[in-house]
């Protein structure tokens, strides 16, 4: 027997009214609310929908149609039918006025039977994009597509790869008012349990107006003070996938193209998804390289300013008659320098990523090539600084995650300063500042160093070296109660 709605949901502020006039009072009769009232013999069906969110074809072909034939049947007839033969995959009995909303806003079609007993068809229009590569997660070799702002679809690029029953799903609604879809993924056997339970409390502890994005959950779910990110993020399924197999978990956000990572550890931002499509050997030297080209954008211009101001016997005759005679028409000292080019240089990737992608290259020629000649003809800066910010400046952006290389500009700015006012002591103390930073720093409770600090040496096997392919490796110990993975 079809469950009726309690007649207290039915009351407001002590006066009966229809759910059509609550939703009218509690809308403000907004144009896209769209009311229809069929009258089928003694039966009356009012049908409500968001004309923005659903779809009018599939509301006329599969519910209208359907209904506009019907008459004198009885009313628990009438609920049956509809139920039962309406061409949809999702119909649901709803019991109270606030799922009658929920149901509403998500794209469902309500079908309200004699004003007491209802129905939510889902008739949602489709308003994404489709599958596409991913802007800014460039890759070689490997798939190409990407994740879209559509949570189903997500989802389903994910299952697409790992087809297995344990791939569990945990789903929250976030927002007291976006109701933002939220879940967690992970596979049941690899990821440990304790893990799934931590972040899943993060979750039900938020309590704000709205999740937009995945990035608003950054700040709930990151507790660390470090600059580096502890959170990773991507927009590949691929990469994704791996992560789970890893033990790791995923967070979905429904509107969100991308995807959080947790754990998430320092060696992480090294590794791209392209580097298990490649021979073991070619991995390796890149992921050297860009651990190279992390250490030259950090240290370089806090070397070069150490060299210039409190270090300069520590360099060849020849070089310093070099530098010097570089600086000699330049009335900045070399700290205020690199300041000012380092600056420059932010300025002109800000409004590279800003404009218009038509006009993006002509303008950082212009800034890059006529601006820094006009510069140095000037005498306002020396040649051998645009040399160390410009290597410094494209070695950090080598890394493959946005978030890592801006943290690198911090560190860059920190070691500077140090530089200018102690010379190397000044580097030695920013060196032990950032690993003091970085082995203090957790990722859900995890070491963020590891497998370096604590040292595993199985692991490392994969950090900046990576094993041959047909190699067996023991899976994360601190991830995963399942040993052993093929790589």
């Amino acid at each position: 027997m079809y469950e009726k709605l309690n007649k207290e949901d039915t009351i407001t502020n002590g006066d009966k009214m229809t759910y059509i006039e609550r939703l009218k009072n509690d809308s403000n009769n907004d144009d896209d609310y769209i009311y229809k009232t069929i009258k089928l013999g003694k039966n009356t069906i009012d049908i409500v929908n968001i004309e923005t969110i659903t779809s009018s074809s599939d509301i006329n072909n599969f519910i209208l149609k359907r209904i506009s034939f019907l008459d004198n049947l009885k009313v628990n007839d009438l609920i049956d039918y509809l139920y039962n033969y309406l061409p949809t995959t999702s119909i649901n009995k709803i019991k109270d006025y606030e799922a009658l909303k929920d149901k509403l806003l998500n794209g469902y079609t309500i079908l309200i039977i004699n004003q007491n007993n209802i129905l939510a068809v889902e008739t949602r229009r489709d308003l994404t994009r489709g599958v596409s590569t991913s802007d800014y997660e460039k890759t070689i070799l490997g798939p190409k597509d990407a994740f879209i702002e559509h949570y189903n679809t997500n989802l389903g690029l994910i299952r697409r790869r790992i087809k297995d029953v344990n791939l569990h799903i945990k789903t929250f609604n976030l927002g007291r008012y976006t109701k933002t879809k939220t879940s967690i993924l992970y596979i049941n056997g690899i990821c440990k349990k304790e893990l799934v339970d931590r972040i899943s409390n993060d979750l039900e502890k938020i309590d704000i107006d709205g999740i937009i994005d995945s990035n608003y959950l950054k700040k709930y779910l990151n507790t660390s003070k470090s600059l580096f990110p502890t959170i990773k993020q991507t927009e590949r399924p691929d990469l994704a996938s791996e992560a789970l197999l890893e033990g790791k978990i995923l967070i979905l956000v429904d509107n969100s193209p991308e995807v959080i990572i947790l754990p998430t550890f320092f060696i992480d931002f090294f590794h791209t998804s392209d580097d298990y499509y490649q021979k073991s050997l070619n991995t390796t030297f890149i992921r050297l390289i860009r651990l190279i080209a992390f250490l030259i954008a950090i240290f370089l211009p806090a070397i070069y300013v150490s060299l210039t101001t409190h270090n300069k016997d520590s360099m060849p005759i020849s070089l310093l008659l070099s530098f010097k005679t570089q600086r000699l028409s330049v009335p900045f000292p070399a700290f205020m320098e690199a300041i000012l080019m380092i600056i420059a240089f932010e300025i002109l990737r800000e409004t590279d990523i800003r404009i218009p992608s038509s006009m993006g290259s002509a303008v950082s020629i212009l800034g890059g090539l006529v601006l820094g000649d006009a510069a140095v003809n000037a005498g306002i800066v020396s040649p051998i600084m645009i040399i160390v910010v410009a290597i410094s400046a494209i070695s950090g952006l080598l890394m493959p995650s946005i978030e890592a290389v801006n943290s690198v500009r911090w560190y860059r700015f920190l070691l500077i300063i140090l530089a200018s006012i102690f010379g190397y002591y000044g580097i030695f103390l920013g060196i032990i500042l950032i690993l003091t930073n970085l082995t203090s720093t957790k990722s859900e409770d995890k070491d963020y160093l590891y497998p370096f600090a604590p040292i595993n040496i199985k692991e490392q096997l994969d950090g900046f070296i990576k094993l041959p392919s047909k190699n067996k490796k023991q899976r994360n110990p601190i991830l995963s109660d399942n040993k052993v993975r093929e790589k």
